[in-house]
């Protein structure tokens, strides 16, 4: 499709049980400030920006792939001028190439974070905003050369964060994620141009019909942004991007027309965010499920498990809360939130023309993969963090002796590893069964995924013997590494395929889960839960999009949590687990009693 139009209307979300939390698409159901809650529904014309490469040829070369490194200048501003005077350079030499994709880059003394820069285009869209971990498995490193000529390596700077706004080619459709969409981001991209990344995100359940507030995100959505800011240790840069595919009905002028267009937008005046929590009010607070049906749908769950010869022994459930507040929330400022407790995970945002912003703070690695070397993790079961350093280790021993939460972390580590690994013989089950050894029910059942044909990507995979503890700012769970070498350097997409959904956001089987998840759920989940990352030439990472929030001016945010159910699970509790898993983003609204009462019943107080 050359474009892709949509309308977003008012989502209808409908509780069964109460019917409380329904938002109508009148406004005289609302308030003066909540007949304003409402989607864009304007047309979006995502060819204007540039081209989809869904539309491509997979197969296709592209004709040249170039990095250009130009010397280190002091500011932002001396970068753009550089940037500028090139790509008029550019304009008058056209390359010899029907296709190709040309990034230039300028390294800044300076180091600039990726997110003030990003604050500072003023919602200039699409954008997008990728923070790995700290520390990684694999180092990101980038060479800075400071001669411009490619050859003479000077000092390596580690890759904190990257922020972009604009597309030089993007990469969205409605059926679900395949090969052929990996290779038609692939074809775009080359081990020689490391920096040159596909940032995006896909669905959790491509299946699933798309909601309207989801839409402008298709089944999956990827950008190679026009212009974009990387963090590093020490430094930045700034670079700009263009690609173009005549096959494709975008030729290299209108490339670089449309570069230039969005250079002129793009502000090298950059301030710090404040990163302090907004006054507000809250007009509204409604959960989907209400915490009645909530308590319905698990002891259904729970009902399926117990089941007699069901395969099902965990199910992943979630909720949606919808926050309306007396002003508009700003999807950065509260990303810069997050980042002060953001240790040990992963900080998004990705904003399609015309949609919400997609953000997130979440502790998961989905896996990252460098030429044959991959690794992943196993997480699962969730503590809060004690008020003191005895508390604190009071509940760690609490949650590394429950026995219900290692139930539900054996499952999520086994089925990630058995899906890497090699072969399963029996002698690997026996390891299984005494990882979780008195618990015949669930020996029995991951030995049906072990006779079960999955088809291995990893030679060998190694994992640590024990469990152990991953601690964040406010939470704390049971975590496990697992490293792996690649049977082949282009088996990116059978690691994502395989590994998503893992049994810590959907369930286990994967299969089974789902369909009781489709079945129960009254949202959409969108990009929640789904894959969230980057491609690029020779190395990929991918986190789970937990601890996510949808957010759009004038609608306020839709935030998004979930948590496993096995057997022995207990609904208040978990429903208590949601609370803590979206504790991160209420404690960005503090109350601000306003000088005028509103309406009775408009507000609702959170402590």
């Amino acid at each position: 499709m050359a474009a892709t139009a949509g309308r977003c209307l008012n989502p209808r979300f409908m509780d069964p049980e109460s019917m409380k939390c329904t938002i109508s698409s009148s406004p005289s159901s609302f308030s003066s400030r909540q007949s304003q809650v409402q989607f864009s529904n304007q047309r979006h014309q995502f060819c204007s920006m540039s081209m989809n490469g869904c539309q491509s040829e997979p197969s296709a070369p592209i004709g040249t792939i170039e990095t250009r490194t130009f010397p280190r200048v002091l500011t932002p501003a001396l970068a753009m001028d550089r940037l500028n005077l090139a790509i008029s350079e550019m304009k008058s030499e056209p390359p010899p190439f029907d296709s190709g994709i040309i990034r230039l880059e300028v390294p800044i003394q300076q180091q600039i974070e990726a997110i003030d820069w990003l604050h500072a285009q003023k919602e200039l869209l699409p954008r997008c905003f990728f923070s790995g971990r700290n520390p990684s498995q694999f180092s990101d490193r980038f060479i800075d050369y400071t001669n411009g000529n490619n050859r003479s390596p000077s000092v390596e700077h580690r890759l904190i964060s990257v922020a972009g706004v604009g597309s030089a080619v993007y990469f969205r459709h409605s059926h679900p994620f395949s090969l052929d969409d990996w290779r038609s981001i692939k074809r775009f991209l080359s081990k020689k141009c490391p920096l040159i990344r596909a940032y995006g995100a896909i669905r959790f359940d491509a299946r699933a019909e798309i909601s309207s507030e989801w839409r402008s995100f298709g089944s999956f959505y990827f950008i190679v942004p026009q212009v974009e800011l990387a963090e590093l240790e020490g430094s930045s840069m700034l670079a700009t991007t263009v690609a173009w595919d005549t096959a494709l009905s975008w030729k290299y002028g209108e490339a670089i027309t449309a570069l230039q267009s969005t250079l002129q937008q793009v502000s090298s005046m950059v301030t710090r965010l404040q990163k302090e929590v907004p006054y507000t009010y809250i007009l509204s607070n409604n959960y989907i499920p209400s915490k009645v049906y909530w308590d319905v749908a698990v002891n259904r769950s729970l009902q399926m498990i117990n089941r007699k010869n069901s395969p099902l022994i965990k199910v992943v459930l979630a909720r949606s809360t919808r926050v309306v507040t007396s002003t508009d929330i700003d999807p950065l400022a509260w990303l810069a939130c997050l980042q002060v407790e953001g240790g040990n995970s992963y900080q998004f945002c990705l904003q399609p023309p015309d949609a919400p912003a997609f953000i997130g703070n979440t502790p998961e690695q989905l896996f990252h993969q460098k030429g044959y070397d991959i690794c992943s993790e196993a997480l699962a079961g969730t503590r809060a963090r004690g008020r003191s350093e005895a508390m604190d280790l009071q509940i760690e021993n609490d949650l590394l002796s429950s026995a219900k939460d290692h139930q539900e972390f054996t499952i999520v580590r086994e089925c990630i590893r058995r899906k890497l690994e090699a072969k399963v013989d029996a002698q690997e089950h026996r390891q299984c069964s005494d990882l979780v050894a008195g618990a015949w029910l669930l020996v029995r059942k991951l030995h049906w995924l072990a006779l079960s044909s999955i088809k291995a990507v990893c030679v060998r995979v190694s994992l640590e013997a024990k469990k152990g503890i991953r601690k964040l700012p406010r939470v704390q769970h049971l975590y496990a590494p697992l490293t792996g070498r690649l049977r082949s350097e282009d088996d990116e997409f059978k690691v994502l395929s395989s590994l998503h959904p893992t049994p810590a956001v959907c369930g286990f089987p994967a299969e089974e889960a789902r369909i009781l998840i489709a079945e129960t759920e009254m949202f959409d989940r969108g990009m929640y839960a789904g894959p969230v990352g980057w491609f690029g030439g020779g190395e990929s990472e991918f986190a789970v999009g937990i601890r996510s929030a949808l957010v759009e001016r004038g609608l306020g945010a839709l935030i998004y949590a979930g948590t496993g159910i096995v057997e022995g699970s207990n609904s208040s509790l978990e429903w208590e687990e949601l609370e803590l898993k979206t504790s991160q983003f209420m404690k960005l609204m503090k109350l601000e009693v306003p000088l005028q009462i509103p309406t009775k019943g408009s507000v609702t107080i959170i402590n």
